[in-house]
């Protein structure tokens, strides 16, 4: 079954372990010190969205829908810690760079209170600057897609120029290993003008545009700007070319650790919380409320829900589409009311959601049933963000 995979990027002691225990619920070691996470942690984090039962005035049990809003899971992976060379290897980069070849989309985990140091080293809050950490890791990433298109680029030139092979299949061969596809290296050799050029006739300069191109384009990274609450302002949010949102990872674990235990009723991505009614609260349970408090003041949310909401629905351009078994119950075969939601790349069509339920249905595919519309749809039809689907097909799953 497929699960949309979000990497989380950063170098030692930025934050990275706390924002993903704080999305995940996932306890993992931390520390003080460089590569503290050596191998991936890998757990789930859900996505936000308005559940379909909203559109249908329906009520329904869902562990997953609270209220309308439906959460929608996704694999984040926690990789191993990141320091400047990489992609030659130096630190953990080669299990790094393996880890990230996994995910659809990036979040880079960045200490903007600048408390670290280039290698992750604890310094006075606002001695290092942050956009050094941001350039390292586009970097790290740019060089690594430098080296993967030279290690064959001769050779593939001799390819095209022997017509045994295009020059769009050629390149998205050579990065086959990090999912990329024959129209992503299509559409961005149209975008640059180097579609029609001869390969032998590039440089440096058409080479580096291309990779940077690609890399934005396959691997878009978004800017979790961690630790903003500690900055006396943040102005140098509007230096950051990539979408960047101040985040606080240490509050919102802290809330959640909170509404866990019964003392707060907090949900991710709320901008306020409140003490559940009669609870007792201790002296140090308080005075960590009241610093909560003060970061809402500053950063209004702690960021986190809203960093994987738009990594997801912004970045990615993925939309929610709900299958369902029964088009008049809106049910599955169990009898239970909009079972799933499923995350799919913006321009699938029913076809392609036949496929991720099951190879079979897929194949033995007939026709789909629009259940807002009530109308019949073929394999080709577009789907859209909250649609409920029917597939009508010959095979039943396997």
């Amino acid at each position: 079954m497929f699960v949309l995979q979000i990497g989380l990027l950063g170098k030692a002691n930025v934050g990275k372990s706390t924002f993903f225990s704080a999305a995940t619920e996932t306890p993992v070691p931390t520390g003080n010190f460089p590569f503290t996470t050596i191998e991936p942690n890998i757990g789930v984090a859900y996505v936000k969205s308005k559940c379909a039962c909203i559109h249908f005035k329906i009520d329904h049990k869902n562990d997953l829908c609270s209220g309308g809003t439906r959460f929608i899971p996704v694999k984040l992976i926690d990789v191993a810690g990141l320091v400047p060379g990489a992609h030659e290897g130096k630190g953990l980069g080669n299990q790094f760079l393996d880890d990230a070849r996994q995910a659809e989309v990036l979040i880079h985990v960045v200490d903007i209170a600048g408390t670290t140091d280039i290698q992750g080293q604890p310094v006075p809050i606002g001695s290092h600057d942050p956009l050094e950490d941001i350039e390292f890791v586009q970097e790290e990433f740019i060089q690594w897609f430098v080296d993967i298109l030279k290690r064959e680029w001769d050779k593939l030139t001799r390819e095209i120029d022997q017509k045994r092979a295009k020059l769009t299949d050629g390149i998205a061969k050579r990065f086959t290993g990090l999912g990329i596809k024959d129209y992503q290296v299509h559409e961005v050799l149209q975008k640059l003008g180097l579609i029609s050029k001869n390969p032998k006739e590039w440089n440096d300069s058409d080479l580096l545009t291309f990779v940077k191109e690609l890399r934005k384009s396959t691997k878009p990274i978004i800017i979790a700007a961690n630790k903003a609450d500690l900055c006396k302002e943040l102005e140098i949010i509007k230096k950051i070319s990539d979408p960047v949102i101040p985040c606080s990872a240490e509050t919102e674990l802290l809330l959640r650790k909170a509404s866990k235990a019964g003392i707060v009723n907090y949900e991710s991505g709320d901008d306020k919380f409140s003490v559940i009614e009669g609870k007792e609260i201790l002296p140090p349970q308080q005075k960590a409320l009241d610093v909560v408090k003060a970061v809402f003041s500053k950063i209004h949310t702690t960021g986190i829900q809203k960093i994987l909401d738009t990594a997801v629905f912004d970045l990615l351009n993925f939309i929610v589409v709900y299958p369902v078994e029964d088009e008049s119950k809106l049910t599955n075969k169990d009898g239970d009311v909009l079972p799933d939601a499923k995350l799919l790349p913006e321009g699938s069509t029913a076809k392609d959601l036949a496929g991720m339920i099951h190879a079979d249905i897929a194949k033995g595919f007939l026709h789909a049933i629009d259940c807002k519309t009530k109308q019949r749809i073929g394999g080709d039809h577009k789907l859209k963000n909250g649609d409920v689907i029917k597939i009508v097909s010959t095979l039943s799953r396997g």
